[in-house]
């Protein structure tokens, strides 16, 4: 008896000891679980998104097997960016990426993660301490100035020149937006142009606003680059194309959906550099530490198409300068 005993101790010590040596290679096998990040999206703008998820790519990392993305863009109002903010938090993301200044206060009010972002003035919103050094959570690209506002203007002055009542269609709720109106105004004065001002900063306003444009229109029409305008390209140059307003917009997009130009960011290049900065952060890098970049260039795009069904010939400087011309 005690003979078999001592064979049934030996035989679990030895199971035991198997197991112990097993299990820790077969634990590291299993693959470790992807990071997951937030994507609050308002703007909708598909160029940007292929930019975002190219520079993941090229980041190394392959969507839902090295990371995985989680993507909300159809808030438009504060209380649907919240409740969307608040969606990706309890689908336990532990990063948020952001496009415009309105989704970047609402991650940065309502949840404590780190935050890429894509904004106008991120200093003067309160997003950071400064470019260089952002100092809290969150970074990424400023792409809105306020001489990207005033040269737009000038070149609408260059294809009509005799234009005196200009339009601005923007969001006065924009943290940016006062400001980018009083160099406007100033250099409207210069000018000697009138601009009158569109205010809409969702859904509603801008039916109102483009129902205003129908029916009593400037001569010519300046639309801010507002990133959640991106979710209504076409009914905006479907407004200004019914009244026959020349246009100029903030992003190619338009021009796309038939407007007449843009002047502004490249949307897919600025979501291939957000990737790089969700792929630094996700390597250790703190918000805190990495500088905010500031696009300095700006692309030019012309719609021929659109300038002779208005009657307008192009300057040829202007065909000169453009980045691409649709004929």
């Amino acid at each position: 008896m005690t003979d078999t005993r001592t064979a049934a101790l030996k035989f679990t010590v030895a199971v035991l000891l198997i197991t112990a040596s097993v299990w820790p290679t077969a634990n590291a096998d299993q693959p470790a679980t992807p990071p997951r990040i937030g994507v609050l999206d308002p703007s909708g703008s598909t160029a940007w998104a292929e930019g975002f998820r190219d520079g993941l790519s090229q980041a190394g990392y392959g969507v839902a097997r090295d990371i995985m993305v989680e993507w909300r863009r159809t808030a438009e109002t504060e209380g649907e960016l919240q409740s969307a903010a608040s969606d990706l938090v309890r689908s336990r993301i532990g990063l948020m990426v952001t496009t415009g200044s309105f989704a970047t206060r609402v991650a940065l009010q309502n949840t404590s993660l780190p935050v890429v972002f894509l904004g106008g003035d991120p200093v003067a919103a309160g997003f950071a301490s400064s470019l260089a050094k952002p100092g809290g959570r969150a970074t990424g690209v400023s792409g809105v100035t306020l001489a990207l506002t005033a040269k737009q203007l000038d070149l609408l002055h260059q294809l009509a020149p005799k234009a005196r009542r200009v339009g601005f269609l923007t969001s006065l709720s924009n943290p940016l937006a006062s400001r980018q109106l009083t160099d406007l105004q100033a250099a409207a004065r210069t000018l000697g142009v009138r601009l009158e001002v569109f205010d809409a900063a969702n859904t509603r306003e801008l039916d109102v606003a483009l129902r205003a444009l129908e029916q009593n229109p400037p001569e010519v029409l300046l639309v801010s680059a507002n990133v959640s305008y991106l979710s209504h390209t076409h009914a905006i140059v479907q407004a200004a194309r019914k009244g026959r307003i020349p246009a100029v917009y903030g992003y190619r997009e338009f021009v796309a959906d038939g407007g007449l130009m843009s002047y502004g960011i490249d949307m897919k290049g600025i979501g291939h550099v957000m990737a790089g900065y969700v792929d630094k952060i996700l390597k250790g890098a703190s918000p805190a530490d990495l500088p905010i970049e500031q696009v300095s260039t700006y692309e030019l795009v012309v719609n021929l198409r659109a300038a002779h069904e208005l009657g307008i010939k192009v300057p040829q400087e202007i065909l000169f300068r453009a980045d691409e011309v649709v004929r």
